[in-house]
């Protein structure tokens, strides 16, 4: 696998052009011209990074007509991160979380692994529990998607055109082991339902081959429901709204998050 570097470059042009690659990560598909705008290179520049990511195979190029255009006009040439741009990215633990994930279910069973995803959450819960009782509703996901890049989901979060919200994560540093042990994406989704106090849906995941994780927030609150920061007891097991929505984050038993 190549990174999205060269060994032989300058530090300072290795620097620059992982910048680029990690831009376009975060916020691809996008063009030469904002990625020189929100970098502060020339054209030039732009175009010499760009190429190299492009010969290495860490980017591709897409083309997208403007709403409208009929014929007329250059179609813009957008750049998005390719799989083997978005594995230079991930980090080395992966394989190493799958492995120790392995040895736990065959030692100690398969609920032993949902209660390790779950736990492996709880310090999301228990750092924004408390902030999110304090934020506004329409500001939670927001703030969700912060919170995620922080820890290096390139997070980002935008008005759903079905109404609601929709949560976008660009990276998973435990894409490759979560591909084999669903149980770490489905103990997220859960969280964020917590976080949230509102329904959510898993519509796509990077572990099951998509270009981006992408959660639909409902834009109706959960009839009952706890405010964030404030837990409510009881059995496990609550129902769940739809499929793939869950109702009562870490509480229920289910395996399904729809995908």
């Amino acid at each position: 696998m190549k990174n999205v570097t060269s060994s032989i470059e300058p530090g300072s042009e290795r620097s620059t052009r992982a910048r680029v690659a990690r831009l376009i990560l975060e916020h691809g598909p996008v063009t030469a011209a904002a990625l020189g705008e929100r970098l502060g290179l020339t054209p030039a520049a732009v175009r010499r990074h760009l190429d190299a990511l492009l010969i290495d195979g860490m980017i591709e190029p897409r083309t997208v007509r403007p709403r409208g255009q009929r014929g007329r006009g250059r179609p813009a040439k957008l750049f998005a991160i390719t799989d083997a741009g978005r594995s230079a990215f991930e980090h080395a633990y992966d394989d190493l979380a799958g492995s120790a994930l392995r040895f736990l279910a065959e030692r100690m069973g398969e609920e032993a692994v949902t209660e390790f995803a779950r736990s492996q959450v709880k310090s999301l819960l228990q750092r924004l529990e408390p902030v999110m009782a304090t934020v506004p509703e329409d500001q939670r996901v927001h703030v969700l998607a912060q919170a995620l890049s922080a820890e290096g989901y390139a997070a980002s979060a935008s008005k759903a055109k079905s109404g609601g919200d929709q949560l976008c994560q660009h990276h998973c540093p435990v894409a490759h082991a979560a591909a084999e042990f669903p149980q770490l994406c489905e103990a997220e989704t859960e969280a964020f339902a917590r976080l949230l106090g509102t329904p959510v849906q898993r519509l796509a995941t990077i572990a099951h081959g998509d270009g981006v994780c992408t959660t639909h927030v409902s834009p109706v609150r959960i009839q009952g429901a706890h405010p964030p920061g404030q837990r409510r007891g009881g059995p496990p097991g609550a129902p769940r709204t739809e499929r793939g929505a869950v109702s009562d984050p870490l509480d229920t038993e289910s395996k399904e998050t729809g995908r």
